[in-house]
């Protein structure tokens, strides 16, 4: 029998039949494979030709190099058997420590809900004289960031410092005081705090958006303009001869700075009788010049609610930067009673 053996075989005993024929008919031509036929010369003379003949390609032949010895392979079956696959080993559960065996039998700690990495916005909100709270913001991953803080309808713009912080003294518009500090990405907190002595004082505020130029200022009891009882956010601290005083809220060199300035006077304890005159100021500058501007008066008197008024103007063009326009209309003069 030939040492070549043929790699696929054709089911059925008719094909197999012209393999074989063909296999004989191409003994002379595997000769320069190295192949030495073992069956006799007349074996190879009594095989039939195939009356069909075959394409070459349709056979496909092992490589010699890697064939085994015909003669000790035993097809018992056509069919492929079956494989079975090898048993694995079961895997063992790991149990949880054991406590005892730990150091002084320590417990061992749980897995925190949620990691704490320090940077917790909270704020704080303590009253003070004259109705004001103060204000104090930590936001430890927050450095040098803009935050806005909403007040009641209120809203101003501050800047966090190097340490993540903010302390600002507020008006408070409400007796039951809730601040809201929200950060760019939503993150934020809030603050409550308790104002009883709200209602001894009169407050009018004015807003914006950007730097519109916006000035609030008051005249008390007829005062004139750069006289005592003159109040305004630029007028120094020492120099203030008035009952009331300005609070300016906000930085205005912030990204869309939003402003705030609140005139507070204590009504509920005024010695006085009168009016006083009250007027918001728009300077003409190069960032306003030609351009609508809006703002929006904040009113608290006493017991009352909250009032609010919208403005929008449009400012003169550049020629008239430095100049000022007096708004007589956007709030009310106070009329104060003696108390």
């Amino acid at each position: 029998m030939s040492r070549k053996r043929l790699v696929s075989m054709v089911g059925g005993t008719v094909l197999s039949a012209l393999a074989i024929g063909f296999f004989m008919q191409r003994g002379e031509s595997a000769a320069p494979r190295n192949l030495v036929p073992s069956l006799p010369a007349p074996v190879q003379q009594s095989v039939l030709q195939p009356a069909v003949s075959i394409a070459p390609d349709a056979v496909t032949f092992a490589d010699p190099v890697s064939q085994p010895d015909a003669q000790t392979l035993i097809l018992a079956s056509s069919s492929v058997p079956s494989l079975i696959a090898p048993s694995l080993p079961k895997l063992a559960y790991l149990s949880s420590p054991d406590t005892d065996a730990l150091p002084g039998g320590a417990d061992v700690p749980a897995d925190p809900a949620s990691p704490r990495l320090g940077c917790d916005v909270t704020a704080t909100a303590t009253p003070g004289a004259m109705a004001m709270v103060d204000l104090q913001i930590s936001a430890p991953c927050f450095i040098n960031e803009r935050l806005t803080v909403h007040h009641n309808g209120m809203i101003f713009t501050q800047t966090t410092d190097k340490s993540g912080k903010v302390s600002v003294n507020v008006p408070a518009l409400s007796q039951q005081a809730v601040f809201v500090i929200a950060f760019g990405d939503g993150r934020g907190t809030v603050a409550l705090a308790n104002v009883p002595d709200l209602a001894d004082f009169d407050r009018v505020a004015v807003q914006w958006t950007g730097k519109a130029g916006f000035q609030l200022h008051a005249r008390e009891f007829g005062a004139a303009y750069g006289a005592p009882g003159h109040v305004w956010s630029g007028l120094p601290a020492d120099k203030r001869q008035s009952l009331g005083f300005v609070t300016r809220l906000g930085d205005s060199e912030t990204l869309i700075p939003q402003m705030a300035e609140v005139y507070t006077f204590p009504s509920g304890v005024s010695a006085k009788a009168g009016v006083v005159a009250l007027s918001v100021e728009a300077e003409v500058t190069a960032g306003n010049c030609g351009r609508d501007i809006s703002a929006q008066s904040l009113e608290l008197r006493g017991n009352s609610t909250l009032r609010t008024r919208d403005l929008e103007m449009t400012m003169p063009n550049c020629d008239a930067k430095g100049d000022f326009l007096v708004l007589n209309n956007l709030v009310d003069d106070l009329k104060i009673a003696a108390k």
